[in-house]
């Protein structure tokens, strides 16, 4: 494997490139607004609605455009190819939602003049990363008139932010004798958000200060909590990170740094024979369940709309068509870590700047719960990587029986389709600031580029 950076004497193609994925993360921090700002980037580059197409009745053409929004929260985008969608789809899939604190549906309280928000961690996480840290809160909230709320604090430099609280170290004996896995336990994620009491006020003074000025900004009340979905995320932008700003800090990379990049190579495909699809969906961090996960039938049943727009819809050509699709399941891989080696086997391990990673497996203990992609399907990707010049590697998830992961893969092979997973290697996954390569993101969009192109 040769370093990616040797093949740029210009590296300005690659530093260009990351200055739009920057800008992405940090203003997309949850699922909602990934998928805001994905339709937005995807009508500019001529992508419809598809409710135009059905509430016109009007039939989809090669290289229509179109898109699909899965309640706000997962979005699949299409460009229609000039042969039946029978003969199978060419599919990019990535998660936009990442680990972070959810609200709970009664957050806000008291304790001795200090008011405070209860939260229930969201993905995998190490608790002891997320304490003493800039915090922001981002998400909706809707009232029962109907009207949803966009709520936004911590981010601009005039907003406060927001954050938890650790114990002091002189105070901290107990604590620094448990295991990592509880020094710092879930339930006591409490956001700290006030102490200044309302002085109208006798009985839990703080909390209604905090409520004023909520109901001041944002015209919501206490009870309209139960009907919201506030995240707690890191505050700040995506930095560069090196001396040399050759890597990315930022949060929710994992997977956002392969929904961009899906995103983006959609752009750099026309009239292509098959019809191409781009997915990124949410609820992957805990197991793509509900509504806008992959699990749900949501693909499925836009794909049927597909067919019946374009050439007419009976059951056997969806069937088909998800049989005879092929995907890259876009999701990131562990980056080996100079400070902790011992958790690799060299051989088969992703290093940054070695360019797109691919996983024949991910899974745990004896490949349990991944997906096993075909020799012949990986030999077919190989060649298209090759033809485009894309640099790529392969990888496992850690040593065996070291630990393990998992992506939506298994779940789109369940249709008989040929999956792999594919995507950028990261430093830091699942902590509040995830480092990337700037070259290991490049080269992703251009091998998911040339698998578009060539598959």
């Amino acid at each position: 494997m040769a370093n990616a950076w040797k093949k740029y004497s210009d590296t300005k193609v690659v530093f260009d490139f990351t200055e739009g994925y920057k800008d992405f993360i940090s203003t997309c921090k949850t699922e909602r607004e990934c998928v805001r700002k994905s339709i937005e980037i995807a009508k500019a580059h001529g992508f419809k609605d598809i409710n135009y197409y059905i509430d016109g009745k009007i039939k989809l053409k090669p290289n229509d455009k179109v898109y699909y929004d899965n309640m706000g929260k997962s979005l699949a985008l299409f460009i229609i190819g000039s042969e039946p969608i029978e003969k199978g789809m060419t599919i990019l899939g990535a998660h936009v939602d990442s680990p972070r604190l959810d609200l709970k549906q009664h957050p806000l309280y008291e304790d001795k003049e200090i008011a405070l928000l209860d939260t229930h961690y969201y993905g995998g996480i190490k608790p002891y990363q997320w304490v003493t840290l800039p915090m922001a809160l981002h998400g909706v909230v809707c009232k029962k008139d109907g009207t949803k709320v966009e709520v936004v604090i911590g981010e601009d430099d005039n907003d406060p932010v927001v954050g938890i609280s650790d114990l002091l170290i002189h105070l901290a004996k107990d604590q620094m004798g448990k295991k990592g896995s509880n020094v710092v336990e879930g339930e006591d994620l409490n956001v700290t958000v006030g102490s200044l009491p309302l002085s109208s006020e006798e009985k839990e003074a703080v909390k209604a200060n905090v409520l004023k000025l909520l109901k001041d900004k944002y015209d919501i009340e206490d009870d309209d909590f139960i009907s919201s979905e506030i995240e707690v995320v890191p505050s700040g932008k995506a930095r560069d990170y090196g001396l040399d700003r050759s890597m990315v800090m930022g949060y929710g990379q994992d997977d956002r740094v392969c929904a961009y990049t899906s995103l983006m190579a959609m752009f750099e495909v026309d009239n292509p024979a098959k019809t191409l699809a781009c997915l990124l969906v949410d609820k992957e961090e805990i197991g793509s369940v509900g509504a806008t996960g992959m699990h749900s039938k949501f693909f499925e049943n836009i794909v049927a709309e597909l067919i019946w727009l374009k050439e007419g819809y009976n059951d056997i050509k969806l069937r088909r068509a998800l049989t005879n699709s092929k995907m890259l399941s876009s999701d990131v891989s562990a980056a080996y870590d100079p400070n902790y080696p011992s958790v690799n086997e060299m051989k088969n391990t992703a290093f940054f700047g070695n360019g797109l990673v691919i996983n024949k497996y991910t899974g745990s203990r004896g490949k349990s719960g991944s997906n096993d992609a075909n020799a012949e399907y990986i030999a077919e990707i190989r060649n298209a990587f090759d033809k485009h010049e894309v640099s790529w590697q392969t990888s496992e998830l850690g040593r065996v029986d070291q630990g393990g992961g998992g992506t939506i893969a298994y779940i789109m092979a369940n249709y008989g389709m040929d999956v792999i997973d594919s995507g950028v290697a990261v430093q830091n996954m699942h902590a509040p600031w995830e480092v990337t390569s700037k070259v290991d993101i490049f080269e992703a969009k251009q091998g998911y580029v040339a698998f578009l192109k060539e598959m």
